[in-house]
């Protein structure tokens, strides 16, 4: 029985397929399944009859979901929607990410699994509107809700923040919003570890749960975190200086939340599953890069 991953191009998906090939990932990429197409959906299910999906696909552009809802709603609700009643029709178990997002940040201490969602832009929006037809359609799921994805692959804020320090660009960072940094790799091993045990025949606690990094940081710290490592690296000649400056000095389409810390105490203790540091998996990201300069 395959684990089939939906998505395997993006940060995530690349990250699940590289780590699980001793697992028999199969990973598909947008071009080979259009997760907004139901009857697509349909038939690379019958053909693959996986025992876990993981559904790594989805929109991600936060402010191009402002001017693109109905794309963000096709991916993130209906896509998703597609492929919960697609595994229940399989008897598969789903491995669904969702996003921090799904708050509205105005609390100071982490969100819980309890916590009502309150997305303030369209992108947390179609997200938890995705969440709620996962739990409608399919009962055999685990959605994990994660905070600030970076990774080696694909476009990130790390990624970005050393583009704009080598260009010599002046670096000026929120430094009044506040969350907690989560590496691919390690939302990758959390997934595969969950899909393993399925495999095996557990059958899990179902339902939602937070996997964030830690420790908690806001952007502007992250920036600094980012570029001195980077230097530390031999990936820049000298660690930029970072300006901290408020949210409404960066103006941006979406409105994000100030606050956007996840409780990671439900997925330890239920799951087993432990939050990774994300310092651990900066080291990582920049060590790729830097090996395949």
């Amino acid at each position: 029985m395959s684990i089939l991953v939906a998505g395997a191009g993006g940060q995530l998906g690349r990250e699940l397929v590289s780590r699980g090939a001793a697992l028999g990932v199969v990973g598909l990429d947008h071009g080979q399944w259009d997760i907004t197409d139901p009857a697509a959906t349909d038939r690379i299910m019958a053909e693959h009859r996986p025992r876990v999906v993981i559904n790594a696909a989805a929109h991600t552009a936060v402010d191009k979901a402002e001017s693109e809802p109905g794309l963000a709603l096709a991916v993130n609700r209906d896509g998703v929607g597609h492929l919960a009643r697609a595994c229940s029709a399989q008897g598969a178990a789903l491995l669904h990410l969702s996003t921090c997002y799904v708050f509205d940040g105005t609390r100071n201490t982490p969100y819980t699994e309890d916590d009502e969602p309150r997305p303030l832009n369209a992108y947390g929006r179609s997200k938890w509107e995705g969440e709620q037809l996962v739990r409608a359609r399919l009962p055999r799921h685990l959605t994990l809700r994660v905070s600030w994805v970076f990774g080696a692959h694909g476009e990130n804020f790390v990624r970005t923040m050393l583009r704009l320090a080598r260009e010599g660009r002046p670096l000026r960072v929120v430094a009044d919003q506040t969350g907690t940094p989560t590496h691919a790799g390690a939302i990758a091993r959390a997934l595969l570890q969950l899909a393993k045990r399925i495999q095996g025949g557990e059958e899990l606690p179902w339902g939602t749960y937070h996997y964030p990094g830690g420790p908690a940081t806001t952007w502007h710290g992250f920036a600094q975190a980012i570029l001195a490592a980077a230097h530390g690296r031999g990936l820049l000649d000298s660690t930029p200086e970072v300006t901290a400056i408020d949210s409404g000095d960066y103006a941006t389409p979406a409105r994000r939340p100030r606050y956007s810390v996840l409780d990671g105490t439900r997925a330890r203790e239920v799951l087993d599953l432990e939050s990774a540091d994300w310092r651990t998996g900066l080291q990582e990201v920049l060590s790729a890069w830097k090996d395949a300069a």
